[in-house]
């Protein structure tokens, strides 16, 4: 009888059924989760969250159906199972974060390895064909926009062009022979 009076003042919002329940199965909902999830404080986590969640869905209990120990437990293994989930999805976070840096570190350490060789052998073609070189290729002008950009004779930026590539070619191909 004494549980249903606990049950009875808990639905009706008595905030010392709500104490009087924490006391009488408190260490029930406790060991569960402490058993389940290996871990005391995060046990006294998931009991805190399971005494919260009595109380905000207290409208759910229902005495005629069953004794309030049960209804806890029922509480109690939503929860246990809402930290074995946030303990799956910390991991994943975990895993993904620990796999990115070092791939993205490796990509943008070679990318930056390669603007600056890059930007070092462009600075080798010396003028105009450096200049020739960054509106072709890095900006995509054609040679007859070059030639009236610059105001040189287009057989002078298309030959500069070619001579500058190759260049970029051998001295790039130098760094690759060094490097490896």
């Amino acid at each position: 009888m004494e549980e249903d009076d606990v049950a009875r003042r808990l639905r009706d919002g008595d905030p010392d059924a709500l104490a009087e329940a924490y006391q009488r199965w408190g260490t029930l909902v406790h060991s569960l989760a402490a058993r389940s999830l290996g871990d005391h404080h995060e046990a006294e986590d998931v009991t805190q969250q399971v005494f919260v969640s009595a109380w905000q869905g207290r409208h759910t209990l229902r005495p005629e159906a069953g004794s309030v120990a049960g209804w806890l437990v029922g509480i109690t293994r939503h929860r246990i199972a809402d930290a074995h989930e946030r303990r799956a999805s910390q991991r994943r976070r975990a895993d993904m974060v620990a796999a990115l840096p070092q791939e993205h570190e490796a990509t943008h350490e070679a990318s930056i390895v390669d603007q600056v060789v890059l930007a070092d052998a462009m600075r080798g073609l010396g003028e105009p064909r450096g200049t020739i070189i960054r509106l072709a290729v890095m900006e995509g002008r054609t040679h007859d926009e070059i030639s009236r950009r610059l105001d040189l004779p287009l057989g002078t930026v298309k030959s500069h062009a070619r001579r500058g590539l190759l260049a970029l070619r051998h001295q790039l191909r130098e760094v690759t022979d060094v490097a490896s």
